[in-house]
């Protein structure tokens, strides 16, 4: 090989390094910005004067714009280009870090959380798309995605650490100011590595499959009817979701507003049969591969927010750990999922198959929740919970899996809705898991409180409930798993 032709090798690695890189910060920064919030909201409340119902939109403003139009986005992607598209993304998310990190009352950040929401949909959405165009050998693939996983699976411990740290050390402000220079410094690396896609509707008109004028352009083949009723089902939904802690499961608003976002739902999926142009195409649906990776996701994330949050909440509830403290105490399982996700998962992967692997860390997940269910009123860091934390390995092994699997049959042409689809139901389960385990976590602890028990016994009583009912969501994911999707061929 010549000298110049082995400096261009070496400068498009280099350049696919760095591109992989731009793709993980981002997301970064989005998983961070979902879990950081959590330990700051106390500060947040009594500097802008929340009430307590009000409160809980500064988290679900965020999650109600991003789970709704992530599908939407990664469509356009697709259309536009996804390099356009998640430079847009980030440039909106930054901007809006912006200004919550200067909001000076509940509605202005309200607002700003959620045009935090519709940046970080627009980014997140074709990340993975581009990524999987980008590397497209099965082990550069395997090791790309162990490090863009790594990001998600980590990010939150992490999120709650810097969370909890820059509250005490600084303010609130700055959970949302600490996105500007790594939003800036995405952006102007992205403008030079991400490379460059036309979008199938680049020339506004030009059909890409005969290369003919079709005289269409982006609002026909992006199927707007469908984009309404997608997204507004969505949000709907979402919504619907995040208030089921208030208003009940069985309340006439839970059911109607649920009813609704189903038949938007419903009335989506039928125009997506019969448009000329589908916003998502239901040939995507014909690989066992996407539907079970994204059936097994919804599960999965929805059991995770038991460990994430709930151990949150026991740390700080009932042993009494401040901000700070709680997100230190959570460090260890974000240094055991960073280990084992960018150190032996692609080589695993590699060897011995997604599936398997997936299988794996969701025994290993299914252990660590049914243990969390034994843990004591005054349990001791270092006795009951610090070997715990060695567990969350299976989140190393079980996300890089399944992102392949999730993205395993997705063509070019559909790289961006694959990758929407997938954080669409990543969202999804997250919405689901909050509200489910929440509930019944609460409603456990007021029935131990109304029976005589103490509030930490009521509290621990609640939280116990929550893990075992995670274990149960990780077992029928193991299930899905083992029936749906296929061993594959290394």
């Amino acid at each position: 090989m010549s000298t110049s032709a082995t400096n261009t090798v070496r400068n498009t690695a280099v350049n696919r390094a760095l591109a992989l890189g731009v793709l993980a910060s981002g997301m970064l920064m989005i998983v961070l910005d979902g879990s950081i919030v959590t330990v700051a909201m106390p500060a947040i409340q009594d500097d802008l004067g929340f009430s307590p119902a009000g409160l809980s939109w500064v988290v679900n403003a965020y999650l109600i714009a991003f789970g709704s139009l992530l599908l939407l986005a990664g469509r356009l992607g697709d259309l536009l280009g996804r390099r356009r598209v998640f430079l847009a993304g980030t440039g909106v998310f930054t901007a809006a870090s912006l200004l919550a990190g200067a909001a000076t009352s509940p509605a202005v950040l309200i607002a700003a959380r959620f045009l935090q929401g519709v940046g970080s949909a627009m980014a997140a959405a074709v990340s993975l798309g581009i990524l999987v165009t980008l590397f497209t050998e099965p082990g550069e693939r395997a090791r790309a995605i162990a490090v863009f996983s790594f990001t998600g699976a980590a990010g939150a411990s992490i999120g709650q650490v810097v969370g909890g740290l820059l509250t005490d050390g600084l303010s609130w402000h700055w959970i949302f100011f600490i996105n500007l220079p790594i939003g800036l410094a995405a952006l102007a690396l992205a403008v030079r590595v991400l490379p460059g896609d036309r979008g199938t509707d680049a020339d506004a008109g030009t059909d890409t499959d005969t290369g003919t004028g079709t005289g269409r352009g982006l609002a026909a083949r992006a199927d707007v009817v469908g984009a309404l009723l997608i997204t507004a089902g969505l949000m709907l939904g979402i919504y619907t979701v995040v208030k089921v802690e208030q208003y009940g499961w069985v309340s006439a608003h839970t059911l109607g507003l649920g009813a609704l976002a189903a038949a938007l739902t419903g009335a989506f999926i039928a125009r997506q049969a019969t448009a000329p142009t589908p916003l998502m195409p239901l040939r995507i649906f014909r690989s066992r591969g996407v539907v079970g990776a994204n059936i097994v996701q919804m599960l999965m994330v929805a059991a995770l927010f038991s460990f994430q949050i709930v151990l949150a909440l026991h740390l700080q509830r009932v042993l009494g750990y401040s901000a700070a403290e709680t997100g230190l105490a959570m460090l260890p399982a974000a240094l055991v999922i960073g280990a084992v996700s960018l150190g032996v998962s692609a080589r695993l992967i590699g060897r011995f198959g997604e599936r398997n692997v997936l299988l794996t860390g969701l025994l290993l997940l299914v252990t660590l929740l049914l243990l969390l269910t034994r843990i004591p009123v005054d349990a001791r860091y270092a006795t009951d919970v610090l070997p715990l934390m060695f567990l969350s390995a299976g989140f190393g092994l079980a996300l890089p899996a399944l992102t392949s699997l999730g993205m395993s049959d997705a063509g070019e042409e559909d790289a961006g809705l694959a990758s929407g689809l997938f954080n669409t139901t990543q969202q999804i389960g997250m919405a689901v898991g909050v509200a489910v385990l929440s509930t019944l976590a609460a409603s456990r602890s007021e029935r131990l409180l109304a029976g005589g028990a103490g509030r930490a016994e009521a509290l621990t009583g609640g939280y116990h409930l929550a893990f075992g009912v995670g274990a149960g969501l990780l077992v029928t994911a193991f299930v899905v798993a083992y029936v749906v999707l296929r061993r594959r061929t290394r």
